[in-house]
């Protein structure tokens, strides 16, 4: 029970700081990309207000940095729904 509860909170140990110079954040992540993807537990895979609204502050977000977010798909319990196929985004 211990080596098993020492093992669940390994992953949380501490990483001393690297010796690679530190790089502005907008230089560090200039050639970034992806997606956004969460689940929604009821099975429904319909995007919420909220779902909309926080993809588009995430998104205007990413572009201060020059990240680019090229979708956010939602699961289901049946299927997947992509902001982007819905022009949401």
């Amino acid at each position: 029970m211990a080596s098993e509860r020492r093992n669940r909170y390994e992953m949380f140990r501490f990483v001393p700081p690297s010796p690679v110079p530190f790089r502005p954040a907008k230089q560090a992540f200039s050639e970034c990309s992806g997606c956004l993807v969460h689940n929604h537990p009821s099975g429904d895979p319909t995007p919420s207000r909220a779902d909309i609204d926080m993809t588009k502050v995430i998104i205007d977000a990413a572009k201060a940095l020059d990240i680019t977010v090229h979708d956010h798909i939602i699961i289901g319990k049946d299927g997947h729904v992509s902001l982007k196929g819905l022009k949401l985004i």
